[in-house]
């Protein structure tokens, strides 16, 4: 079932996501868990929750349960509280390449170009996020520091 439900993922942002016009991808380095240096200027909180419940630019709502949200999926464990579980480096980690942490996590790889298989060739070499638009989700993740009720 998760090998059916990665094929789903990546079929949805190979047709759905539009690509992103980078220059080009920030170098960065994974430690342990961890990416600790951002990818670019420091990430808006606000831009951060818009992307997050854009279903066409990060479909993080159809796989998550995203506090505010009246329909969220529920394949991903949900955010609400996650910026008190995890530091700011492990949250970049997992927008970055989720598989990193979990070799078969169903999330898409949001930065990771190289290595990829399943990407339709309009897509191939661009991120589904630029490398702000990371930062800005990672702030907004981080700022989730209370669990539902």
């Amino acid at each position: 079932m998760c090998a059916l439900r990665q094929q789903v993922l990546a079929v949805f942002f190979a047709a759905v996501c539009a690509p992103v016009m980078a220059q080009g991808i920030a170098a960065y380095r994974i430690d342990a868990d961890a990416i600790a240096a951002p990818l670019a200027e420091v990430g808006d909180a606000l831009r951060g929750r818009a992307i997050a419940g854009n279903r066409e630019q990060s479909g993080c709502v159809l796989c998550h349960a995203i506090p505010g949200e009246k329909i969220s999926g529920n394949i991903g464990p949900p955010l609400a509280g996650v910026g008190a579980r995890l530091s700011v480096p492990q949250l970049r980690l997992r927008l970055v390449d989720s598989t990193r942490i979990n070799p078969q996590s169903p999330m898409p790889a949001y930065y990771r170009v190289d290595g990829l298989t399943q990407v339709a060739a309009a897509f191939r070499g661009k991120p589904v996020l630029n490398a702000q638009e990371i930062e800005d989700v990672v702030a907004w993740l981080a700022s989730l520091r209370e669990v539902a009720q």
